[in-house]
């Protein structure tokens, strides 16, 4: 189905990773320009220096440099609770920093950027994204709008790759195809991810800071979708192992905790392009794993 530039064109389930190195890219490009809030959805990085909400935990000596950085800037969302399980007490969490944050910022005109998505529109469609927890986070930092705050919503494709990437789709797919002997997928294979470049989703951020209105939903996928037949029979190339289809009934044992593997999804990033004259200039997924860098350690 070709994209219509507003993002999602099919979804099976709409839990989503956002990688820690897109942040810290975001974070790097954006240090020159004037200072925001990134209410970010990534691991152990923050733009908002210092930032304490209310009580909050006894602040203690921290055993490292690395656990006072996470404790003096860590993020909305809690990873560690990841899991299908835990991923709405992590969004509950998510959602009160980020009320924080929008009451703090009302009236001033200051710009808040979330990773999220609103409504399209499609009421299919929407009943997918209002099925993630996620989106309610979304649309609260979509309401401050209305109260003086340039908020941005960045939605950010579920595969983001890099050298820097260890925890995202296509390291876990490759660590089962270590573990297994076989590069998997699902039935015909034939479902879709998005895929974006890490420094070109930093380059959108930076843009995105820049020049975006306030209100604007933006897409950072900068393929559309590949299916993920083609990733599972390049990485089995890399590994020297078979890519074979894992039936329905095995896929639950055999992906185990990684439950995405249906996910099919597409993600147009015409608008976005237009809108803030974002041109992507980074290799894409595929080219990527060409590269070797993922198949460098086990």
């Amino acid at each position: 189905m070709p994209g219509d530039g507003r993002g999602f064109q099919s979804v099976e389930r709409v839990w989503k990773y956002s990688s820690a190195e897109v942040a810290l890219e975001a974070a790097s490009r954006a240090s020159r320009l004037s200072r925001c809030l990134v209410a970010s959805a990534a691991p152990n990085c923050c733009s908002i220096p210092r930032l304490r909400i209310g009580s909050g935990r006894p602040r203690k000596k921290p055993a490292s440099l690395a656990a006072d950085k996470a404790y003096s800037n860590g993020p909305a969302f809690n990873h560690d609770a990841i899991s299908p399980r835990d991923f709405a007490d992590a969004a509950t969490a998510d959602l009160a920093v980020v009320q924080a944050l929008g009451d703090a910022l009302a009236g001033t005109g200051k710009t808040l950027i979330g990773i999220g998505l609103t409504h399209t529109g499609d009421a299919k469609r929407d009943a997918a994204i209002d099925a993630n927890p996620r989106s309610a986070v979304a649309r609260a930092i979509a309401g401050f709008t209305e109260r003086g705050v340039r908020t941005v919503l960045i939605a950010i494709p579920p595969v983001t790759h890099s050298t820097r990437d260890e925890i995202g789709f296509v390291p876990t797919l490759i660590k089962i195809a270590r573990d297994t002997g076989v590069s998997g997928y699902a039935g015909d294979g034939a479902n879709r991810w998005p895929a974006g470049h890490v420094l070109d989703v930093g380059d959108l951020y930076r843009l995105a800071l820049e020049k975006a209105p306030a209100g604007s939903q933006l897409y950072a996928a900068t393929e559309e979708g590949i299916t993920v037949r083609e990733i599972a029979e390049t990485i089995g190339r890399h590994l020297n192992v078979p890519a074979v289809s894992i039936p329905a009934e095995q896929a639950a044992d055999h992906f185990k905790a990684f439950p995405f593997i249906t996910l099919d999804i597409t993600m147009s990033n015409a608008d976005t392009r237009q809108l803030l004259d974002w041109e992507p200039v980074h290799p894409g997924l595929i080219a990527d794993l060409e590269d070797g860098h993922y198949f460098t350690t086990d």
